[in-house]
């Protein structure tokens, strides 16, 4: 079968961009510049003179501004009165967008009440949320600690790592057997043997692996693997003279990291990229942090994967259950926006610096997840105190009552 076929532009699947106005922070204190023309205090404007030819094609639908709104750079901390200053304006914007989105370290005890007699169900994010953000995500490595409490977690909670990420690649970073696993944003998922994931889906699989212990997968975009493995393939062959570019294999999606790519080259990649999309119609782009990802048309991503996973825990539609969602990337917002309006859950946006996000709280990095989720367990530990407690004495009194 053709996988190609004619197309005469990519398609986009990012939302709008910021609008710095619904942030409630004044434009000047934003810590990074947002999409949009921009005027000189001069006589003269200066207006950026773009490359003949085919480049003309990422400016024009968009494509560069959303490469760098999605990349802000990393704050750093230079000895100087200009940047110092700058550096203030960014905590003042940090400040007034805690406003809307609060920490949720310091709102623990408000997120813990609303959790009270209900079963918590937690989905995390991996890259930017259980690790940092590094040049080379090959290194993007949990701490021990991390890897501990995310084990804790484990114990008391169904706990699901939902990440743009192949499946076999997470897995093979967490190394933790009790959790579910959702690779190329939800795509690609993996359940323990004991929960079947079908629900009655045609696209679930029931497989034993070589050392015998069987196990669920649920894979919504089978059909696609050769599409992207074709699509993989050509990208390998047209970027290979752009340094700096890093290209993954998600087996649902592709992605291209320009992290390390000069951004005078950004055009470039973006170009590569268009070249190749525009002969797959049945392929979308998405943008996430220096990283470009190409992924089949169809109606799933991270928040479809939550909806799946409640379901086959049988904790959907019910008023005694809590999601918390944890993640930093755009694409968590699609889970973040999932809990919001079915109003049944709490997102948990990672972000050093003000996002507009679906979330209800914040954190400011995976120092900050970490506490958070040994708060949530320390939290669990003492409410089944109580609760044997509790039991302990309704017992004492039935035998005095005898």
């Amino acid at each position: 079968m053709d996988l190609k076929s004619s197309h005469s532009s990519p398609v986009l699947a990012d939302p709008a961009p910021i609008n710095k106005l619904r942030l409630g922070v004044h434009s000047n204190l934003l810590p990074y510049p947002q999409p949009g023309p921009s005027f000189s205090s001069g006589k003269y404007m200066a207006i950026p003179r773009r490359k003949p030819g085919k480049i003309d094609d990422v400016y024009s639908n968009g494509w560069l501004d959303a490469m760098k709104s999605s990349s802000p750079p990393r704050k750093k901390l230079i000895k100087d009165f200009t940047i110092e200053v700058a550096a203030d304006d960014t905590d003042i914007a940090y400040s007034s967008w805690m406003l809307k989105y609060p920490s949720a370290l310091n709102s623990f005890e408000k997120i813990s009440s609303s959790a009270k007699n209900k079963k918590i169900a937690v989905f995390l994010d991996y890259d930017g949320t259980l690790s940092p953000i590094v040049d080379d995500p090959d290194h993007a490595l949990m701490s021990d600690d991390m890897r501990s409490v995310v084990r804790n977690v484990a114990k008391y909670f169904p706990t699901a790592i939902i990440t743009g990420r192949s499946r076999d690649k997470v897995f093979e970073l967490v190394g933790l057997t009790e959790l579910y696993y959702a690779g190329s944003h939800g795509m690609d998922i993996l359940g323990p043997a004991s929960r079947s994931l079908s629900n009655g889906h045609p696209n679930s699989i029931e497989s034993t692996p070589q050392q015998g212990e069987e196990v669920n997968l649920f894979q919504p975009a089978k059909e696609f693997i050769p599409m992207i493995d074709e699509v993989f393939k050509t990208l390998i062959e047209n970027t290979k003279g752009i340094k700096g570019v890093k290209l993954e294999h998600h087996k649902f999606c592709a992605s291209v990291h320009y992290r390390n790519v000069d951004e005078k080259s950004w055009p470039t990649v973006a170009q590569c990229v268009h070249d190749v999309l525009k002969d797959y119609p049945r392929l979308k782009l998405t943008h996430g942090r220096k990283v470009l990802e190409i992924r089949p048309t169809i109606n799933w991503n991270k928040g479809k994967a939550v909806e799946f996973l409640l379901e086959s825990l049988g904790l959907k539609n019910r008023d005694d259950v809590l999601p918390i969602f944890i993640g930093d990337d755009r694409t968590d917002e699609d889970a973040f926006k999932v809990l919001r309006e079915g109003n049944q859950g709490f997102g948990i946006l990672v972000s050093p610096v003000p996002k507009e996000t679906n979330a209800s709280y914040s954190l400011r990095d995976p120092t900050e997840v970490l506490k958070f989720l040994k708060s949530l367990v320390r939290w669990k530990k003492l409410e089944e105190k109580w609760k044997k407690v509790d039991e302990l004495r309704r017992t004492a009194n039935a035998w005095r009552s005898i």
